[in-house]
């Protein structure tokens, strides 16, 4: 017999309590070997993957690059944080679109153990101040250790879902998120909250895993392909759309191609790289 799972499409709670869970076991971890994309484990320690992922093939871990160059991060970048900031969860660099000025409020959405959110104040030289909201209690207190261990203290970090941001009206000068909103099972709200609590003027800078032919209906209904960031993306015209109902005016996705390559290893599907691919996207509230 086979499991809901595989047959229908999980509801949005259903969803929320895996992915939450989820990100949870890897916050409890005692860090990635490498980084390479959700739940990262090598074929030599598959025990590391958390619960129901798939694992990245080992040649993600080697070469030239690390994962996080790969990503568009300098050396500089991946050097800049507190330890174990960087879990090797992002599947682009939303910092290199965000175009940070002194002064600013920065609002990361699924903001992890902090690593966005540290390179932006770093960026911001000790102006403004950063804000990550993320639903996984593991994670936020993953967070908030390493801005102690870090000295941020213009950083921050909030217990809440990108759905219901626990963030005030126009008080963000720019949205950032990295592989996270992928995840949500209700994107018009997310959008809808951005939209809310950005001032008049702000921008959403978004690295996000988006669908660039339809899915395969079996990593749509699959609960560990949705948690590993494949199953949940949208396609291109469907999250422009998305972005312009919420009130954005432009809106910029730009695809990258390279990343087909590592998204591919992500679940065990065998050709997931087909049907998906990473993109930068910029979106702006109208000024008055």
């Amino acid at each position: 017999m086979m499991t809901l799972t595989e047959t229908t499409m999980p509801e949005s709670e259903q969803i929320r309590d895996f992915v939450r869970a989820r990100y949870g076991a890897i916050a409890e971890q005692a860090g990635t070997d490498c980084g390479c994309g959700p739940a990262c484990c090598t074929e030599e320690a598959p025990k590391s993957a958390p619960p129901e992922g798939g694992c990245c093939a080992p040649s993600c871990c080697g070469g030239e690059k690390s994962y996080g160059e790969k990503l568009g991060y300098s050396a500089a970048e991946l050097t800049a944080a507190p330890a174990g900031a960087d879990l090797g969860l992002g599947c682009g660099n939303p910092l290199a679109i965000a175009s940070i000025q002194p002064g600013e409020t920065v609002l990361d959405l699924g903001s992890g153990a902090g690593f966005d959110c540290f390179l932006a104040a770093r960026q911001l030289a000790g102006t403004g101040r950063v804000i990550g909201v993320d639903m996984t209690a593991a994670m936020i207190a993953k967070a908030r250790a390493n801005a102690r261990k870090g000295n941020y203290a213009n950083v921050e970090f909030r217990l809440g879902e990108i759905e219901a941001l626990p963030v005030a009206d126009a008080s963000v000068d720019l949205i950032l998120s990295n592989c996270v909103i992928n995840l949500s099972p209700e994107k018009a709200r997310v959008f809808g909250e951005a939209f809310r609590v950005l001032k008049p003027g702000g921008r959403l800078a978004i690295a996000d895993v988006v669908a660039s032919k339809p899915l395969p209906a079996e990593l749509k209904k699959k609960l560990s392909a949705i948690g590993a960031c494949v199953g949940g993306a949208t396609p291109i015209h469907e999250l422009r759309a998305l972005l312009t109902a919420a009130g954005f005016g432009r809106v910029d996705i730009v695809p990258k191609e390279s990343s087909r390559e590592y998204i591919g290893h992500w679940t065990d599907y065998p050709t997931a790289g087909e049907f998906v691919v990473s993109a930068l996207i910029t979106a702006y509230k109208p000024a008055p």
